[in-house]
């Protein structure tokens, strides 16, 4: 039985993973429905930043400009033992104090200007899926069920997933051990601890934020999360800083407060048929180096141009498949660096030896380097196949790109979220290699610096990641086809398995 679809893809959550991609499958073409629980946005903001990837990635977008001025930190940790991230060229330890709030404010002005529909106060009850598509049942702001339609699903809904608990996908892992307090303060006194301040009874920290607003983190060791709620009042929160502390910041206003854990959980699949995952209901994890809403953002950027060029028939048949084979060892790794660092920062007196070690091991420049990427995200290559150039796999870094018209930042050739085709030779059989695909990629002649300077060309995916190095041809179309399909028309919608 044909029925009618609402839109090409139905995202459940509206925070920031859930609104990025919305707005990355509008730029891929797709028509798209967030259906967001909330009625409206609780202003609460969990993450104070975003990684280096996840900044080049909005910069990809056009999306930096929103933020005005950013500041970057240098300095940052791994396991609370600081060092300077920028040991590594590019890389920072991220762009800090930037509320979530102001995040997801600027990712849903982006998704509406761009068409996304965004229905607010619409909870996920349940779906099916046919050979077709999937049928969605939502529970509408005024009590009534309705259902939505569309070709595939996407769980963008947190760590207590709905859509991942209905499709039935086992989210391994381990349980939380350790509690840790959250709370936004004004006039509390307390004085900034940005990267923390290990005490004999606890872990404290205090980041500024806008407005005289002091954000506080405070974990009491050997507090266990089963003998506290979720939405703790600030006078537990209060009484815990000053038993580790001495501290007393009772008279404080607390805007919000609340908790989380070190619950450690990836999904097993990151897709299953027509239904997907991203963000936080893929992976859950001890938000150490501000990893979590970074990993989300860039879930839905690897994921949006994939998804859209599905529905719009012209993605190879196993596209939608490099998803999960792309996104889920990025995702096996975050969860692996964040639980060495909880042993390390959680650990107390047993751990000191731990602690010792990283102190140890992070004099040296070659760990900096390593730990680096891997906390800003700026190391993550994916296989793009075999006997791949050097430099394919990894992601186009922000350079600055010489050509006729003159000077061009290299994110700014990404604002479409096209396949971007750089001729940095005198190559003339490379650029023509790429005319049938020019309604999905875009051929640029230009010069790089070291070590884009070394090759011929780049065939650079909507992403941001290199999918071809080099100046063979014939090697050029095998991954024009494999990255960007069978040049000419787009094809029937389809990509169901």
């Amino acid at each position: 039985m044909n029925r009618t679809v609402n839109a090409d893809v139905i995202v459940v959550g509206g925070g920031p993973t859930g609104l990025m991609l919305a707005g990355e499958l509008r730029l891929g073409g797709a028509s798209v429905i967030v259906a967001e629980e909330l009625e409206k946005p609780t202003g609460q903001s969990r993450a104070l930043g975003f990684t280096t990837r996840t900044l080049e990635s909005l910069d990809q977008r056009g999306l930096v400009a929103r933020y005005g001025d950013l500041e970057t930190s240098p300095m940052g940790h791994f396991g609370g033992v600081p060092f300077d991230y920028t040991i590594l060229k590019d890389a920072h330890f991220g762009a800090r104090g930037i509320p979530q709030a102001q995040t997801e404010a600027i990712l849903e002005a982006w998704a509406l200007e761009r068409g996304a529909e965004i229905r607010r106060g619409h909870k996920f009850l349940a779906f099916e899926e046919d050979e077709k598509g999937v049928t969605v049942t939502v529970a509408t702001p005024d009590g009534r069920q309705e259902q939505v339609r569309g070709r595939f699903l996407v769980g963008a809904d947190g760590g207590h997933s709905a859509v991942r608990k209905a499709a039935g996908i086992d989210f391994p892992g381990t349980s939380g051990t350790q509690l840790m307090y959250l709370a936004d303060v004004v006039n509390s006194g307390v004085r900034l601890r940005p990267l923390g301040e290990r005490l004999p009874g606890g872990l404290v920290q205090v980041f500024p934020m806008p407005d005289g607003v002091a954000r506080i983190i405070l974990s009491v060791y050997g507090t266990s999360p089963e003998d506290h709620g979720e939405s703790p009042e600030f006078a537990e929160v209060a009484a815990a800083w000053q038993q580790v502390t001495g501290e007393d910041i009772s008279g404080g206003e607390a805007l919000w407060v609340s908790s989380f854990t070190d619950s450690t959980r990836q999904a097993a699949e990151y897709r299953r048929g027509r239904v997907l995952l991203a963000g936080d209901a893929a992976h859950i994890h001890l938000p150490a180096g501000g990893q979590g809403m970074s990993t989300g953002i860039q879930d839905a950027v690897n994921l949006g141009w994939k998804l859209a060029a599905t529905v719009r028939g012209w993605a190879p048949g196993d596209l939608l498949d490099t998803y999960h084979d792309e996104r889920h060892p990025v995702g096996a790794r975050l969860l692996s660096n964040t639980r060495a660092q909880g042993m390390a920062i959680f650990g107390g007196d047993d751990s000191q030896a731990l602690r010792d070690l990283y102190t140890e091991l992070i004099a040296l420049d070659e760990v900096k380097r390593h730990l680096a990427g891997a906390v800003s995200h700026i190391d993550i290559r994916y296989d793009v196949g075999p006997d791949a150039h050097p430099l394919a796999g990894y992601r186009l870094p922000p350079r600055t790109l010489d050509t006729a018209d003159g000077p061009t930042r290299t994110p700014e050739l990404l604002h479409r979220a096209q396949g971007v085709l750089l001729v940095l030779a005198d190559e003339p059989e490379v650029r023509a290699a790429a005319a049938g695909w020019n309604s999905r990629v875009t051929t640029v002649v230009g010069t790089l610096p070291a070590p884009f300077d070394e090759v011929a060309a780049l065939l650079v995916r909507p992403d941001g990641y290199i999918a071809w190095a080099g100046s063979d041809e014939s090697g050029l179309d095998k991954a024009l086809h494999r990255w960007f399909g069978t040049p000419g028309t787009p094809g029937t919608p389809d990509g169901a398995r």
